[in-house]
């Protein structure tokens, strides 16, 4: 039976790093004021100039608009005008507007309340609609940043021994099948680790999360994914001979959920030792160079 460290663990907290790169309240209101200023002054200015509610949508869609500058309006679309629409789905400019209005515009506020509501609005509700647009706007940061900070210990603890490879920010996800052109399918992979003295041989691939909170169908999802992961690997291993092994450097507070948890013990382990999950505090006593080798 392979040995479950994880499982042995009485003291979660222990374990876990927190990472704080979250401004507080109140401060955050003026922070995101000044960053979401000119995107707020747009709406606004759209909205004055607006025939309709799908005339405003189609005018945030257009090119008229940066990337960035249209997610943060079809924010605000979606906090005031319609609730249901999907920001990320209505990004992709390869979706047709006529397609949206059709399905969700008898959810849009009348364009002749927005006049009115937004000719008036005060700078106390400025600040809080720059706050909920600014959200989340550190909800994938802290993902880097754990990334970097154990990148930052792996190669000190390991240089001129193995190599790690892969994106510390936003970067493409390195897949599996550039790694082994025999892999069909997609496995996306955030680093590989290598032998500096076989800079062709795989050691292991890894994923990287931090979990602020997590619980209910978002850990179900996360448990399902992650051992779909492990049973490919092994399935393409029995296919192919080729062997590496697999790393969950999982960490935060949401890993404290009992079901999280429970998804980290039954993993650290798995496929004969071939699968550990660490977090920042335990990888200097889990990732060996026996275990990257053996």
């Amino acid at each position: 039976m392979p040995f479950k460290y994880l499982a042995g663990i009485d003291d979660l907290q222990s374990i876990i790093t927190p990472i704080d790169a979250s401004i507080r309240f109140p401060e955050i209101l003026a922070a995101c004021k000044t960053k979401y200023a000119a995107d707020i002054a747009n709406f606004k200015t759209l909205i004055a100039t607006a025939a309709t509610s799908a005339d405003l949508l189609k005018e945030i869609r257009s090119k008229n608009f940066t990337a960035n500058q249209r997610m943060s309006l079809l924010k605000m679309f979606r906090r005031a005008v319609s609730p249901v629409l999907d920001t990320e789905m209505a990004k992709k400019m390869s979706v047709p507007s006529e397609s949206l209005i059709v399905s969700l515009g008898h959810t849009f506020k009348p364009i002749a309340l927005l006049k009115e509501q937004f000719a008036r609005l005060t700078p106390d509700q400025e600040a809080a609609l720059a706050a909920l647009i600014g959200e989340y706007d550190t909800r994938g940061q802290l993902g880097y940043l754990l990334t970097g900070l154990f990148f930052d210990w792996f190669q000190e603890k390991f240089k001129g021994v193995f190599t790690i490879e892969g994106p510390r920010g936003a970067g493409r996800d390195v897949e599996l099948s550039s790694i082994f052109p025999a892999f069909k399918g997609s496995y996306p992979c955030d680093f590989v680790i290598r032998s500096t003295a076989d800079t062709a041989k795989v050691l292991a691939v890894g994923f990287a999360r931090y979990d602020s909170t997590r619980g209910g169908a978002q850990s179900d999802d996360r448990t399902g994914g992650n051992a779909d992961k492990v049973g490919k690997a092994k399935e393409f291993f029995r296919e192919t001979g080729a062997k590496f092994r697999i790393l969950f450097l999982s960490d935060g507070p949401g890993m404290a959920h009992t079901d999280t948890w429970a998804e980290a013990c039954q993993l650290d382990g798995a496929w004969d030792g071939n699968v550990r999950v660490v977090t920042l505090k335990t990888a200097d006593l889990r990732i060996t160079p026996e275990w990257l080798l053996g």
